[in-house]
């Protein structure tokens, strides 16, 4: 199946790049033999220049520099200006729109925005797309006429086939978090040698048995990796800080907080008496219902049905809920310590995506929550570039 037998990198352009969960999670497979990267970034598009500032803080230098980091709207960025050719393009255009956390508003503009991906695929014309996107996606209009543009003969993406579309637990490949996410793989349709590439097999389920594994098939499936010991464990109890370390930097010519490592994020709320007197009624995998009628809201003791996540312990033997972009309010979901009384703070939710201790921040801390949350859990991106790589390079 493979389309190229040299052992060179293979190119990647990320749109809608966010910090860079895509792209660091293709970095971080290595080739066999060698140990290198088996992926290099060529350019990157991400409209916040707070993520972008991240993402040139650890990816630019491959890039060739930051005039490949395109800080600014997609509409504005014509990669032919610049030579940029890649063998993979990655992206996840904005799901607010769609999103069953939004308005699912049909019109919602930024709902169009895949169409400037599709733009981009057309002049760049890689190997493969990937878009990654909330599982609606898959049920949206903006997904039946991105399908239609591949199928009919006069459509915008008649170039290419999808080969894979469907929807992905990142628990099921060893990430801490159960985050379903919709993955569409289209390959160009004159590489036939690609016709056969397919998602990564799982390599863990919910109901593999610890210290055994499960078989189904010809799959040997090890369990949900639990977020207790594989994160709260290796971090400090407590929040050691409210505050960001002080410091600016300016990788992409704006001014902002940083630069700061993971490891620099074990920050947290400065919860007030009855906050706290709240969190304590909470036993682990309790939430709001277990809070006492006189710490509680008269809003929450009128609605005793809903919602089981808010004011939610996370489970210390279970993979996390969806890291979202405001993870530090506990009003939000399941996102209190599993037994600390206080809410998770942004080292370890980044940690919960995947991100290396040594990754690189640019932001404030509310800047820096919405790229942890709004980024792909490195270890899902991780299983999708083997098998692209498998494909491209095996």
């Amino acid at each position: 199946m493979a389309a190229d037998s040299t052992t060179e990198p293979i190119s990647i352009v990320d749109l809608f790049a966010g910090c860079g969960g895509f792209t660091q999670g293709f970095h971080s497979l290595l080739t066999a033999g060698s140990g290198k990267p088996a992926f290099r970034s060529v350019a990157a598009v991400e409209h916040d220049i707070a993520a972008a500032s991240t993402y040139a803080l650890n990816f630019a230098e491959e890039a060739g520099g930051i005039d490949h980091i395109h800080a600014g709207d997609i509409e504005t960025w014509f990669p032919e200006e610049l030579g940029i050719q890649a063998e993979v393009i990655l992206g996840g255009p904005p799901c607010q729109g769609f999103s069953g956390l939004g308005k699912e508003d049909a019109d919602d503009p930024r709902n169009q925005l895949w169409r400037e991906y599709l733009r981009i695929v057309n002049t760049i014309k890689p190997k493969i797309f990937v878009i990654e996107n909330v599982d609606r996606f898959l049920r949206s209009p903006e997904f039946a006429l991105l399908h239609a543009a591949t199928e009919k003969p006069d459509g915008d993406l008649r170039d290419y086939r999808l080969v894979e579309f469907s929807v992905l637990n990142s628990a099921d490949f060893g990430v801490p978090q159960a985050r379903r996410r919709a993955i569409v793989i289209a390959v160009r349709r004159d590489l036939q040698g690609l016709a056969e590439l397919r998602y990564p097999p799982r390599t863990h389920a919910k109901n593999a048995v610890a210290g055994d594994s499960l078989l189904t098939g010809t799959e040997i499936l090890q369990p949900w990796v639990s977020v207790g010991p594989e994160v709260f464990a290796k971090t400090p109890y407590w929040a050691l800080t409210t505050s960001l370390p002080a410091g600016r930097c300016a990788p992409l010519g704006k001014s902002l907080p940083g630069i700061f490592e993971t490891t620099d994020l074990h920050v947290g709320r400065r919860p007030v008496e009855l906050s706290v007197r709240r969190y304590m009624s909470i036993p682990p995998g309790g939430n709001r219902h277990d809070i006492p009628d006189e710490l509680s809201t008269p809003n929450w003791i009128a609605h005793r049905t809903g919602s089981h996540d808010v004011m939610g312990r996370m489970y210390w033997d279970r993979p996390s809920v969806t890291i979202r972009t405001e993870f530090y309010k506990p009003e939000k979901g399941r996102y209190l310590h599993p037994t600390a009384h206080r809410p998770i703070t942004h080292y370890e939710a980044a940690l919960i995506q995947g991100f290396p201790p040594e990754f690189k921040w640019c932001g404030s801390k509310v800047q820096i929550g919405r790229q942890i949350g709004n980024a792909v859990p490195v270890g899902l991106s991780r299983a999708i570039a083997g098998v692209i790589h498998q494909a491209l390079r095996g």
